[in-house]
């Protein structure tokens, strides 16, 4: 299992969640996140130059399974990409186990709904 964390734009999100639903990602978590990067460039909006370094983003964390992973990280990166400074990350770590409380499934099992798997 892995869990995939994405720094996105916060005006791409809704593209990159129809992009995961598509994809068979029915579920993560997001946050709306502010942070700074290295790049410093001033951006002109209706008169007013602003720092791009600082922009407000969405944090997206997804789990999945093994075989799931390259078709997510796709999916995010298509959908968030607009080919311009301050896109944002794709981070991948892996998760030891994982346990659904209510069942008390464990693994891969505890990811996906029986007969609905994936």
């Amino acid at each position: 299992m892995k869990k995939i964390e994405a720094i996105i734009r916060k005006t791409k999100f809704e593209e990159v969640r129809e992009a995961l639903l598509d994809a068979g990602i029915e579920f993560f978590s997001f946050w709306d996140v502010r942070g700074a990067g290295q790049t410093r460039e001033g951006r002109m909006y209706r008169g007013v130059v602003y720092d791009t370094s600082i922009i407000e983003r969405t944090l997206l964390s997804i789990i999945v399974r093994d075989k799931n992973v390259e078709k997510t990280v796709l999916a995010i990166m298509k959908a968030a990409r607009t080919g311009e400074i301050g896109d944002g990350k794709i981070f991948i770590s892996s998760i030891d186990e994982s346990y659904r409380i209510r069942t008390g499934e464990f693994g891969d099992e505890s990811l996906y709904i029986k007969g609905k798997e994936e």
